[in-house]
């Protein structure tokens, strides 16, 4: 099953095909012109130049083909060659009953399905998640989720920064404050303490501070950098410090990836690739491929036809130690050999795509990578301020990602309270709806921007139940629940569509495009195609309701049809919700 424009542009490729011309001129768009047509053609336009014909001529020979067609009601011509499309409303009405009968309403699995690994969220250990980790977190999840409900195998990995330089800085800072504890002693044999020597307050306490004065004091860098290299080089005290620092971590960083509803199947971090690291590198410097430079071991990625520099992958510094590049081509072999993965996508913000495109180079270059895998950096843009900079608090910090929450909760119960809704809910339910609400307004206004796009956090904005908000579509979604309820109440039940007289027309055909928005998120990896159709279906269907009142309704016929027009239309929403990662409440 499939949209019906997708079913339109079958017929019109086949006709193209018929009559001498290249079948991929049919692709059918909606119009342009609501008042000519429900879809129109402009393959005759592109026919006419490589044929050298008139194009209202070829549109002419299209439509003669299609003349007896059963889905078509009205052909005509308009301009220098558009061809107007008019859909016959019973066979609209056909499509739609057989959606409501379809698990995938109307949006099949693929024929083709993919191993895809997915790597997003990468938070750094002891570093509380702000709200810079948003992006990744959100947009990440949604294309899993859609992935998943197309038929691809999907295998999601929090690729956790835990063997980095922020762990010599920590080491460090720990020294400086406590030399005596038994990690510093070289001659110490064990065994060392099972608790930490710090809470997870200290250490989140620690982080800023170590960060800021190595990075105020070349000496002090120099030094976490060589505690690092001791680290991934296996000393036991630091390694025995690293395992607090990561497990402290880890309890808070699921609790916030929880709190936004965000599952991974792995957290499979840095030094999970640390044998694998050694492993690789000497076997590409045994190839040939890995060179000595100043003391250091590199890959040389330019290429020929190259318009800009790219530098090599440095895959180990001069002191030994090992780098994100490193890290990043043992995950890539390590997901195509256990993972089996044909497709593995990063999900990170766009600044980092020179590091991602050498990396790529890299493992194609040394074949860990074969031709036939696909390998993408789905790059996003920024959170930002007013000011056009990344999002910072009042006080001029980065907001902690629990605080961001926090307050789109807080901002929620405002919102509802200033709206009278749910105020008959319990004080629990309110609250609940609340945060559902609040994460709503999150999310949506993340994605439905482009993911390549900046945008502004306004948070006002963002959490009004009008315009294009989360809030707005859950309102939407909550008050054709409680259509249905009362419909239930009143023993109304719904019947088959029937074709439709007016209002509802435009409903029904926004109803049967569910597939496309579907397949236009998958190919760009961008969810802000699904928010679009979301927001016109919940304006669509506000519209239909406000002119079509279903529970007054005296045709018995008619009523049953617009109330299972409206039971289509939360099934489509619950779907477009699930897959963005947001929660329906049952009452407002």
């Amino acid at each position: 099953m499939s949209s019906i424009k997708s079913k339109l542009t079958e017929i019109f490729s086949q006709a193209f095909t018929e009559c001498g011309y290249d079948g991929k001129l049919g692709v059918i768009v909606e119009s342009q012109r609501p008042d000519l047509g429900q879809f129109q053609c402009n393959g005759a336009l592109a026919a006419a130049k490589s044929a050298k014909k008139n194009p209202r001529e070829i549109a002419d020979s299209i439509i003669e083909k299609l003349e007896e067609n059963e889905m078509l009601e009205e052909l005509s011509i308009a301009g220098p060659g558009f061809i107007n499309i008019i859909v016959k409303d019973d066979w609209i009405a056909k499509h739609l009953n057989a959606i409501t009968d379809d698990p995938q309403l109307g949006c099949a699995k693929t024929l083709q399905p993919d191993t895809i690994a997915i790597d997003f969220g990468s938070p750094n250990v002891a570093k509380p998640m702000h709200v810079g980790h948003l992006r990744s977190a959100i947009i990440g999840d949604a294309l899993q989720r859609l992935f998943s409900f197309l038929g691809h195998t999907v295998i999601s990995d929090n690729h956790v920064g835990d063997w980095g330089t922020q762990m010599g800085m920590l080491i460090c800072e720990l020294k400086k404050r406590e030399p005596k504890l038994p990690y510093f002693d070289p001659s110490f044999r064990g065994p060392y303490p099972d608790k930490p020597p710090l809470s997870l307050n200290d250490l989140e306490e620690m982080y800023p501070v170590a960060s800021k004065r190595c990075n105020d004091d070349e000496q002090l860098m120099a030094e976490a950098v060589a505690v690092t290299d001791e680290l991934q080089q296996g000393r036991n005290g630091y390694i025995a410090l690293w395992k607090h620092f990561v497990n402290l971590s880890l309890k808070t960083l699921k609790q916030d990836y929880d709190s936004l509803g965000i599952r991974f199947d792995h957290w499979l971090g840095e030094s999970f690739y640390a044998d694998r690291m050694s492993k690789i590198v000497n076997r590409l410097r045994e190839k040939g491929y890995a060179q000595e430079s100043e003391g250091a071991l590199i890959i040389n990625v330019t290429e020929e036809n190259d318009t800009k520099e790219i530098p090599p992958v440095m895959l180990v510094k001069s002191s030994g130690g090992f780098l994100y590049a490193t890290s990043d081509i043992a995950t890539i072999d390590y997901r195509i050999e256990k993972f089996k993965a044909n497709k593995i996508l990063y999900v990170v913000d766009k600044r980092q795509g020179l590091h991602f495109e050498q990396v790529f180079r890299a493992v194609r270059k040394t074949g860990i990578v074969k031709p036939d895998i696909v390998l993408e950096h789905i790059g996003f843009g920024t959170v930002n301020g007013p000011d056009g900079k990344p999002y910072k608090t009042r006080e001029g910090g980065v907001m902690r990602l629990s605080d961001l929450i926090e307050l789109v909760t807080q901002k929620a119960e405002e919102r509802m309270e200033e709206a009278g809704i749910a105020q008959d809910l319990s004080k629990e339910e309110n609250l609940d709806t609340a945060r559902k609400v609040g994460i709503a307004a999150l999310k949506f206004a993340d994605l439905m921007n482009h993911r390549t796009s900046d945008y502004v956090f306004d948070l006002d904005r963002f959490s009004r139940f009008e315009g294009k908000t989360g809030p707005y579509l859950l309102y939407t979604a909550v008050r054709i629940k409680s259509i249905l309820r009362k419909a239930e109440e009143e023993d109304v039940t719904g019947g088959e569509i029937i074709s439709p007289t007016g209002p509802e027309r435009t409903l029904m055909l926004l109803l049967s495009q569910l597939p496309d928005a579907l397949y236009n998120t998958e190919e760009g990896y961008a969810p802000s195609y699904m928010c679009d159709f979301a927001y016109n279906l919940a304006q669509e269907f506000n519209r239909f309701y406000k002119e079509c009142h279903i529970l007054r309704e005296k045709d018995k016929k008619r009523q049953g049809s617009w109330l299972e027009l409206a039971n289509l239309c939360l099934k489509e929403f619950e779907l477009l919700l699930d897959l963005l990662g947001i929660q329906i409440p049952e009452r407002m």
